[in-house]
């Protein structure tokens, strides 16, 4: 009976499972991913040649609009949908970390600037901004202690 049970369990979740065609899905990441280069390019070219902006400026500027574009797209529902489909592609990039803070403080503004917005924003960011600055604390540390010692 045991045995039965266990072989209508696979059965069941070899139904369930979804399968993904992984050249179809590194494809579409390329794709999605690339194209936000290209916009970001686009911007960096832009800034500069047009509007004579030296390379930092630009940069920054180039930071500034993927970021608002990204949060806007992510406020209209769209962003969700371009990660669906783009998978990593959309999520790597400085987009995707700005729709990750973006898109739990939308998801939780009905429970309150405190208790919504304030506790949850950082929901999905927060252990990469937390590792971010544990992990770069490290290093300099053993920077400083190779060269403390002369071994640098």
């Amino acid at each position: 009976m045991d045995k039965q049970r266990e072989q209508e369990f696979q059965q069941y979740v070899k139904e369930v499972t979804p399968t993904h065609n992984l050249w179809l899905q590194m494809l579409k990441a390329f794709l999605v991913g690339g194209a936000i280069c290209v916009v970001g390019q686009f911007i960096l070219n832009t800034a500069t040649n047009q509007f004579g902006l030296d390379k930092q400026t630009a940069g920054n500027w180039c930071s500034l609009i993927l970021v608002l574009t990204s949060v806007i797209l992510t406020g209209f529902n769209i962003y969700p949908g371009i990660v669906k489909w783009g998978g990593a592609g959309a999520l790597v990039p400085i987009t995707g970390f700005a729709n990750s803070v973006a898109a739990p403080a939308i998801e939780f503004q009905k429970e309150g600037q405190v208790f919504g917005i304030g506790c949850k924003i950082f929901t999905i960011a927060g252990p990469v901004i937390l590792y971010g600055i544990f992990s770069s604390w490290l290093l300099g540390l053993g920077y400083w202690l190779l060269k403390v010692f002369g071994m640098m």
